[in-house]
């Protein structure tokens, strides 16, 4: 029996080439039901089992923003992947671990592919992904997708942790948003309000964050009991914009890095300061986002572009209109009289 996973990722984090080295010729794409997003999907055959991967469109989060992110989240639910290989950018660590985080408030089992490893170590940047794996209770394994590093190791680390379940990690998000959060699960648990989703916590969020799909299901299943949770919801909007003049969703976004940040800085992320380079990319970015230099250079960029377009460009469409002209008339020479010539 195959034992499906899902392989999932920010974009450009090498995602589309992990999918290729784990299945090779074995796959095929389609789309999913209903949308038309591709979906790719292949067998993995290794000498720790048979793998059946579905490669999920490239996505920065869980709430549903765009379709990416609800068909990502769809399969999550309805098809039940044992496990989610999730690929993450070694060299930006931060920004690639939020949507680890979400994975982990699932209750998902999570196995984290830590990629482009080669890029980090030119960068000096060096990760302990031992102590990473222990602080987020998930296996993390160092690879180098493009090279095929770490295939062998990833897959026996899949096969190492798909018969355990994961407990859902739950962030406190402060005294107003858990206070709020406890009294909705309360209210989800006792009337089995979406029970297909993963856990009453997760449903709880989902609504605090106003996700649109979660809340039109749920005044389907029980209207009664989604307008309950709105009535809470929009307690506590009113109460954040007229304390703290901001929102629910911010606060749990801010929240979430913060916990990535707070892992990150016990010692899982070292600098080599006899190795670390600014890269000349971050210098030109230092530059060309600075707030004064950085308006200025645009306007003077958009001003050359257009002195070239419209005055030096007089050259070079000098040269092609007399190319054209003589090839014109060469072959005019060339051709007979009758309608070819017209």
């Amino acid at each position: 029996m195959n034992t499906s996973l899902a392989l999932a990722g920010n974009p450009n984090s090498g995602k589309t080439t992990l999918f290729n080295m784990l299945t090779g010729g074995r796959q095929h794409v389609g789309n999913y039901p209903g949308v038309t997003v591709e979906k790719k999907q292949g067998l993995c055959k290794s000498e720790f089992g048979l793998f059946d991967i579905v490669d999920l469109p490239g996505t920065y989060s869980l709430t549903a923003y765009s379709l990416e992110e609800v068909v990502a989240r769809d399969f999550l639910v309805n098809d039940n992947p044992a496990m989610v290989i999730n690929i993450v950018d070694a060299s930006n660590l931060e920004r690639n671990l939020y949507l680890s985080v979400q994975f982990m408030e699932m209750g998902i089992p999570v196995c984290i592919a830590l990629n482009m490893m080669d890029v980090a170590q030119k960068r000096g940047i060096e990760i302990d992904t031992e102590k990473l794996s222990s602080l987020l209770k998930q296996p993390v394994v160092p690879i180098i997708a493009r090279e095929g590093k770490g295939r062998e190791e990833l897959l026996k680390a899949v096969a190492g942790v798909i018969p355990k379940t994961s407990d859902p990690l739950q962030i406190s998000y402060g005294q107003d948003l858990d206070t709020a959060l406890g009294e909705m699960e309360e209210i989800i648990r006792n009337a089995a309000f979406l029970s297909q989703y993963p856990n009453p916590h997760w449903v709880a969020l989902k609504y605090l964050e106003n996700d649109s799909q979660i809340m039109e299901m749920g005044t389907k299943h029980d209207e009664q009991t989604a307008l309950k949770l709105e009535t809470i919801v929009e307690k506590l909007k009113v109460h954040m914009a007229n304390t703290l003049d901001t929102h629910p969703e911010a606060v749990i976004a801010d929240h979430r890095y913060g916990y990535v940040n707070a892992v990150l800085k016990q010692g899982v992320v070292k600098f080599n300061q006899d190795e670390s380079r600014i890269q000349i990319s971050d210098k030109i970015d230092n530059v060309l986002t600075d707030r004064f230099f950085g308006p200025v250079l645009m306007i003077a960029m958009l001003l050359g572009l257009y002195q070239f377009t419209f005055s030096f460009s007089d050259i070079p469409v000098g040269w092609l209109e007399s190319f054209f002209g003589w090839l014109s008339e060469v072959v005019s020479q060339m051709l007979p009289e009758g309608h070819l010539k017209s």
